[in-house]
């Protein structure tokens, strides 16, 4: 019998543990360079202790650089109005008894018919004066109600005045004393009732002869002052009548004998006001010359030297009739103008065309609201701005639509609608436009004259503000070459006021 071959090792099997193991080999070289890829984005475990942060760091960018800016500094601002303040101002109260008569309505006094028409025209202005030239003394002290020689009148013309808008009542007067002691101190207890200032006479001794009334943020110092009518140093007297020892310290009078002690004695107050904050001067005076049309020689040399003094502006009183308007300039100081309205005539009264033998005319049936505006500028000065004047007529209406005493303020761009608007009968309009031209006749040179200085001053003084702001090299050239004249120069070209 035969013998099988022996069976050899296969080659196969090698190749495919080989080829295994390759496949491995790659499987776990593509797993790792995964596992790399993803570290950056993995969060790290941290260990208590460690401070690490929850990302890993990369490279900051590069910052982007802004070129640098230049710095503009703001442009100037000239000096510029921050405040006016319109003070309105008209005539006498003048209460005569056919005006007090006529206003007692269904048992009462009422007198706001005298003020209906002109309320809008106080009522716009900041501030509104008035001549009070009448006593408030009550019938319960044994005075009746009267009018001229001695004005005593029931306490509602304050009300009606207040009403209107008025702010303020003048008290110092040729006729503040008519009803003695107890009318002048109830008069006043009657205006500061009615939540109203006034000057010219005050309550007591301890009081202040002037008021600083702060209107707008501009403090305006205002006086009143009224001649005396008894020319002995040792005595007071207005309307002739002895103003008792008691009281004769509480009025602002003046003789016109004695004009240097007035003088004295107003720039003393002057001062005071100043020491109080004033920042403009007024003052309203009670003088001249019943029924003359033009200021006597009294008054432009009293004028003259208040104006010396340094008041701002002169309202008078006491003619009953309009009286011109001036521009005073100081003889002490070349930069100091004062505006004067020598007289405001009436804003009431009965004396009529035909009622007085001292007058032919209707001029006493004319008065005025004037009006005075100051302004403040930033820097903290004060000037008179501008100046105005209306005219107003008294009108007494009888013509069937009642019997009343009424102020009508004659703008005269509007005269076409008085028949209308003040309810007129034709013929009564023309008398308002004749009213109006008398009264521009009398004032309308010096007004003209106030108002262009005043406008100048104004062009001239906003022309320096603009120059300091602006063009300051005009005035450090002048102040390098001649720092003395150059300030002079400087300040000269502001206006003073």
């Amino acid at each position: 019998m035969s013998r099988k071959p022996k069976k050899q090792r296969s080659h196969v099997g090698a190749i495919v543990v080989m080829i295994l193991l390759m496949l491995v080999f790659i499987a776990g070289t593509a797993l790792m360079v995964k596992l790399c890829l993803d570290i950056p984005n993995q969060k790290v475990a941290q260990r208590p202790g460690m401070n690490l942060p929850v990302q890993l760091p990369t490279a900051p960018a590069a910052e982007e650089t802004e070129p640098p800016t230049e710095t503009t500094a703001p442009p100037p601002v000239p000096e510029h109005v921050v405040s006016t303040a319109t003070i309105v101002s008209t005539g006498d109260i003048l209460m005569h008894k056919p005006v007090i008569d006529v206003n007692w309505k269904n048992g009462t006094y009422d007198f706001e018919s005298i003020f209906r028409y002109v309320t809008e025209d106080v009522t716009a202005a900041d501030y509104a004066v008035a001549n009070l030239e009448t006593t408030l003394a009550s019938t319960t002290n044994g005075y009746q109600y009267s009018g001229y020689p001695n004005f005593n009148c029931p306490d509602e013309i304050v009300d009606a005045a207040k009403n209107a808008g008025f702010d303020m009542l003048l008290n110092g007067n040729n006729h503040s004393y008519d009803t003695s002691s107890v009318g002048m101190h109830r008069t006043i207890e009657i205006i500061r009732d009615r939540e109203l200032d006034h000057i010219g006479f005050v309550d007591s001794e301890e009081e202040k002869r002037y008021l600083v009334k702060e209107i707008n943020g501009i403090n305006i110092g205002m006086i009143c002052y009224t001649y005396e009518t008894d020319n002995r140093a040792d005595t007071v007297a207005l309307n002739g009548l002895p103003v008792k020892a008691a009281d004769k310290n509480l009025v602002n009078a003046f003789d016109y004998n004695a004009l240097d002690t007035f003088y004295a004695e107003l720039e003393g107050h002057l001062n005071d006001m100043k020491a109080d904050g004033a920042e403009a001067t007024m003052l309203y005076i009670h003088w001249g010359d019943e029924y003359q049309l033009k200021q006597n020689a009294n008054q432009t040399k009293i004028a003259q030297k208040i104006c010396d003094l340094g008041v701002d502006v002169i309202v008078g009183g006491h003619p009953h009739v309009v009286q011109p308007m001036d521009l005073l300039e100081s003889t002490v100081d070349p930069n100091h103008k004062t505006v004067c309205l020598y007289s405001m005539g009436n804003a009431v009264s009965n004396q009529r065309q035909g009622n007085l033998t001292a007058i032919s005319t209707a001029h006493t049936e004319d008065g005025v609201l004037f009006s005075v505006t100051f302004s403040k500028y930033s820097d903290g000065t004060v000037y008179v701005e501008s100046t105005d004047l209306l005219p107003v007529w008294v009108y007494r209406r009888t013509d069937g639509t009642g019997n009343e005493y009424n102020m009508l303020p004659l703008h005269i761009d509007e005269a076409d609608g008085w028949l209308e608007d003040f309810n007129m009968k034709e013929h009564t309009v023309n008398a308002a436009r004749n009213s109006h031209a008398r009264t521009m006749q009398i004032v309308q040179e010096g007004l003209t004259e106030c108002q262009t200085w005043l406008q100048e001053s104004y062009d001239a003084r906003e022309q320096y503000y603009y120059d300091l702001a602006f063009n300051p090299e005009k005035f450090a050239t002048e102040a390098t070459e001649a720092p003395t004249e150059a300030v002079t120069e400087a300040t000269e070209t502001v206006p003073a006021n």
